[in-house]
């Protein structure tokens, strides 16, 4: 198993899970810090970097058996005050980056002949767009229709791709909330919680495994019902 961004806050949740249920995981990163085991630190932003990511896995595996597109940045900015640099960057990680990396293990999958799949982590954002988050939304939103893209074309190879899209979480690494602000989301929950990264963990050992094998091209939405309706 691959997962990317494995060094956050959900990114270790997926590593853990996956690793307690017997597989071997390729953590990687911009830097192999307070990663374990087989580690790669690559830049998903280059080219140099995500052809790094593809050749390491290539020459210790042949071809992965289940890939974890879970690297994202969420900056806050609105769109009039946004830097085309920026624009630029959450498009290279969010969208331009699992695009490569499902093409390029999608392709080591086939040749080994492997039925493989992939789980990309999107987000409620790809359903409802907020303000001063339009870019990271679009982002979002563009991975869920690439899942679908990718479900249809590898279909005839027998290699699933599914997304996988978290509710809300008030212990971000990339946003502080009051507490004001994560009372009134979480009373709008119809389950009345946040989503656990331990919540994520367990729908994406789901999706990988073979329980879900009549399963591809879909999103599955991991937040309460919040994606349902809300709670007035």
């Amino acid at each position: 198993v691959v997962v990317t961004g494995a060094a956050g806050i959900m990114g270790k949740a997926l590593v853990s899970h996956f690793a307690q249920a017997g597989a071997t995981v390729c953590s990687t990163d911009r830097s192999t810090e307070g990663l374990s085991g087989f580690a790669i630190a690559a830049d998903l932003t280059t080219d140099e970097g995500l052809q790094l990511l593809l050749d390491c896995v290539k020459e210790e595996w042949g071809a992965p058996d289940i890939v974890i597109n879970n690297a994202a940045i969420y900056p806050s900015s609105f769109l009039l005050d946004l830097e085309v640099v920026d624009w630029d960057r959450i498009m290279d990680v969010n969208v331009r980056a699992p695009f490569v990396l499902m093409r390029g293990f999608a392709l080591q999958m086939i040749k080994n002949n492997i039925n493989g799949n992939f789980v990309n982590i999107s987000s409620g954002a790809a359903r409802k767009k907020r303000r001063t988050a339009v870019t990271y939304c679009m982002s979002k939103s563009a991975l869920d229709r690439m899942t679908k893209g990718f479900a249809l074309e590898l279909a005839e190879y027998g290699i699933r791709v599914n997304c996988l899209e978290p509710g809300f979480a008030s212990g971000s690494a990339v946003s502080s909330l009051s507490q004001e602000h994560i009372d009134r989301v979480m009373a709008a929950i119809p389950l009345g919680d946040e989503t656990a990264s331990d919540d994520v963990g367990q729908a994406a050992l789901y999706l990988a495994s073979s329980a879900a094998k009549n399963i591809t091209g879909t999103s599955l939405a991991v937040d309460g019902g919040n994606s349902a309706g809300v709670m007035d």
